[in-house]
């Protein structure tokens, strides 16, 4: 049901607020400033403004219905975001609706976020416990959910989560119980941070934060993050992308509240502050992302490695293996060391204490993988392990270029990760190395790493902006080289590729 046209067609499910910050209202601001044309289907009506909620009425079931079929009959809907369902009766309808819509468009059904509405601020029950299981059972209907940490604790059977750890725990127990993206959301703990990730089964997907702002007029903040996701979605086809987008929008509609003046309570974002100073809004370009497209050459030679294949299916040979740990082992011993000269460089104390924290990871990493398989016997540095260690340090002097030429590190080791942990299993010969670089543990700190280079770049100029992206380049292909270096991709060894240095164009911007 995709719309060809560059606009896309976004339906709201949700309550009405008369005093325009959350439910229809604000998701149909949202829709619009994220670029989409908004609808809305409207399932509860409520009494509230900025101090509260005095009165709510649930329309039957059935009109509901009849205003989604009204829409979809009609026009092509790219996106739903779901919003306010009182009750089962209202809940069951929809699933069936949506059940049928999804069978109906096949591959081009539209995305569907669903923002569980189920406690109130106050920390009370918002549904009974039917319309809880009705709840469960939509979510085989749904893409991604956006509970708040109150709405993920009852999800999740559990504790209302005191951290961000606990937070991307219980989402990702959620996500594996129903087969959905989960979008955690770090609003409600504490701290100058404020951390969003997007948790699969597997783990964290893709993470952002952004400072927290010190204002109260955060009404409809859920809503309005649910409907620019969707809609941001319906635009790009990418779930982390479009989180990055939603996620730079509410914050920049969350610092300028204050420009409104609505209510005596807690009022609502500025969801058109760009709109209303002429600019028109337009998905932000991801300078990172736009990295990790341009070394797409270098990924696909690392894949097509004899090594990495044989490392897979586990018939690599051991000596190969142990040829790679012991380079491995020299290679994070200094790898170490240039992490802790990120930390000295770095001018803020949560970058300082990341790469410190990485840093002392290494070694520890290094003790348990490669002196356990070694036996303390490390090799001479090789070429590939020389050339990588020098690059390294030759920007040991500049922490933008610095950091960039850390990030393969994470960011190729754990897209390997990823794809060789398809085959782990406990009989596997190389298990206890396949899981570390597909944990959920090193996903959470290759996000960190992503989002800490994004915003050194963000405050760099045009020139060291270039630098940090040849730094970038450079250490892909070193990468390559480094995996690349075994007796299994040595030349006349049968399959392998040898080293490929891929032709990399300078991305502009």
């Amino acid at each position: 049901m995709s719309t060809p046209n560059t606009v896309k067609n976004i339906l709201s499910i949700a309550g009405s607020d008369p005093s325009g910050g959350a439910g229809i209202q604000a998701d149909l601001k949202s829709i619009a400033a994220a670029g989409g044309y908004g609808m809305a289907a409207i399932s509860a009506l409520t009494a509230q403004n900025t101090r509260g909620v005095s009165a709510v009425h649930v329309p039957p079931a059935g009109f509901l219905l009849a205003q989604l079929r009204a829409v979809s009959e009609d026009i092509a809907i790219d996106a739903i975001k779901i919003g306010m369902l009182a009750n089962a009766a209202v809940i069951d309808e929809l699933g069936g609706w949506l059940a049928g819509i999804r069978i109906a468009a096949g591959s081009d059904a539209p995305a569907v976020v669903l923002d569980p509405v189920m406690v109130a601020t106050s920390g009370d029950s918002l549904l009974d416990a039917e319309a809880t299981n009705a709840l469960r059972r939509l979510f085989a209907h749904v893409d991604v959910i956006t509970p708040n940490i109150p709405e993920l604790a009852v999800l999740a059977r559990a504790e209302v989560a005191g951290n961000w750890e606990q937070a991307v725990a219980q989402a990702r127990s959620v996500a594996a119980e129903y087969q959905v993206l989960v979008l955690a959301k770090g609003g409600h703990l504490e701290g100058e941070t404020c951390r969003d990730a997007l948790i699969s089964p597997d783990g964290v997907l893709f993470e952002v934060a952004s400072p927290r702002l010190a204002t109260p007029n955060t009404h409809g903040t859920g809503c309005s993050l649910s409907s620019a996701l969707a809609t941001f979605y319906a635009r790009g086809g990418d779930w982390a992308q479009a989180l990055r987008q939603a996620k730079a929008w509410l914050s920049e509609a969350i610092a300028r509240a204050d420009e409104l003046a609505v209510g005596g309570g807690h009022g609502p974002v500025n969801h058109l502050a760009a709109l209303w100073d002429g600019v028109r809004p337009a998905p932000a370009r991801d300078p990172l992302a736009h990295w990790w497209e341009a070394i797409a050459g270098i990924r696909a030679g690392i894949d097509e490695l004899a090594f990495i294949r044989r490392l897979k299916d586990g018939s690599l040979a051991p000596a190969d293996f142990e040829d790679y740990l012991g380079q491995d082992a020299l290679y994070l011993r200094s790898y170490a060391r240039v992490m802790s000269r990120a930390s000295e460089l770095a001018p803020t104390t949560e970058e300082q204490r990341f790469w410190a924290g990485s840093a002392a990871s290494c070694l520890e990493e290094e003790m348990t993988l490669h002196r356990g398989r070694l036996a303390d016997q490390v090799p001479e540095p090789s070429n590939a392990t020389t050339a990588y260690l020098n690059h390294l340090r030759a920007g040991s002097d500049d922490y933008p270029v610095l950091a960039a030429a850390l990030l393969p590190c994470f960011w190729i080791y754990q897209d390997v990760g990823k794809r060789l942990a398809a085959a782990n299993h406990p009989a596997h010969p190389y298990a206890d190395w396949l899981a570390t670089y597909s944990s959920v543990q090193f996903d959470d700190v290759t996000a960190r790493a992503i989002e800490l280079v994004r915003g050194v770049h963000a405050r760099a100029d045009e020139s060291t902006r270039a630098a940090m992206w040849r730094a970038f380049e450079a250490s892909s292909v070193h990468e390559l080289d480094f995996f690349a270096q075994t007796a299994a991709d040595a030349p006349g060894a049968g399959d392998g590729v040898g080293s490929i240095t891929a032709g990399v164009a300078l991305p502009v911007g």
